[in-house]
């Protein structure tokens, strides 16, 4: 039987880095050439450089996929997404593999679409940042059919991810997984923003306080606590961020969302909610880190935007 071909949607900081792994397991083990596509093409001209085959539309990319990876911004984008694969033909018997970090209800509505369309639907959103993409060491969260989830298991571990966690059948279940793990991330990273300007307002400095993080709480809190000391919090003028606060916001509106259907309340998820919500207003048409929380809590404690370091690079 000869190898399934494989195609990409969605090319931004963590789709970029997951199709170029993609693409060269499936250049080593002699497969067909991904295909791709994305809002702007010219996103893929690595992946270009490396083989991969750049296609215009999403419709064109389904007729000639048996297997369509896509993880893009939002559930809006997703939704049409998938009505462009729905649209381009029959596509029974093809799966498809979102990893993008979505509402349940949108994922339920997605595989819905996609079962009726003859097709079969898998959840998989990650964790993990951009570098952990570029590395090949996400985290898979999938739930979908098991003959799908057999299907593109060649495709994870070893190739995209460092490992899967498998929810069943139920794809509502990966993207509750996912949005739980969002509130560890963003409740971790408000917690330590807090602490940083605390350490600032008291004296104690920020140097020492992340020494205590890193040997305290290992290398993770270490990582966040140096989102905000190299600056990365508010990218240079014209940089990228690594995971922009917009993602983030509309991640935390999910959970937000999820916990008040189910009866609960997320109190520091709303606080930090407030400060991506404050970053953005502060800082507008620049990019943001979901990070930058902690650019918000400096603001309320009548400290400026932009932290030392921050400033004596942008001068």
């Amino acid at each position: 039987m000869p190898a399934p071909q494989i195609g990409w949607i969605g090319l931004g900081s963590m789709g970029i880095g997951m199709s170029q792994n993609l693409h060269t397991y499936l250049r080593s083990s002699q497969a067909p050439s991904l295909l791709y596509t994305n809002r702007t093409l010219s996103r893929g001209q690595t992946l270009q450089e490396l083989g991969a085959i750049s296609i215009s539309t999403v419709g064109e990319l389904a007729r000639r996929s048996d297997i369509i990876f896509s993880c893009v911004s939002n559930d809006a984008v997703l939704e049409s997404t998938t009505d462009e694969i729905c649209a381009s033909g029959d596509i029974k018997g093809k799966v498809y593999v979102d990893c993008s970090t979505v509402h349940p209800d949108t994922s339920i509505a997605v595989s819905k679409k996609i079962a009726e369309a003859g097709a079969e639907f898998v959840a998989a959103p990650v964790f993990g940042a951009a570098t952990m993409a570029a590395a090949g060491k996400l985290i898979f969260v999938i739930a979908g059919p098991p003959t799908a989830t057999e299907r593109i298991a060649p495709y994870l571990t070893g190739v995209m991810g460092r490992s899967v966690i498998n929810m069943g059948t139920d794809v509502s279940r990966s993207s509750l997984l996912k949005i739980a793990g969002n509130i560890c991330v963003i409740s971790f990273m408000e917690v330590i923003s807090e602490a940083h300007v605390f350490a600032e307002k008291t004296g104690l400095g920020s140097a020492i306080l992340e020494q205590m993080l890193g040997d305290m709480f290992g290398p993770v809190v270490e990582s966040y606590s140096k989102r905000i000391t190299t600056g990365a919090y508010a990218p240079a003028p014209g940089q990228k961020a690594g995971f922009d606060v917009a993602l983030a916001i509309k991640d935390t509106r999910h959970a937000l969302s999820c916990a008040k259907h189910a009866g609960s309340r997320l109190e520091v998820s709303e606080i930090a909610l407030r400060h991506m919500e404050k970053a953005a207003e502060l800082q507008p048409g620049r990019a943001l880190d979901s990070s930058s929380m902690y650019g918000g809590i400096r603001d309320e404690s009548r400290l400026d935007f932009f932290n030392d370091v921050c400033k004596k690079r942008d001068a």
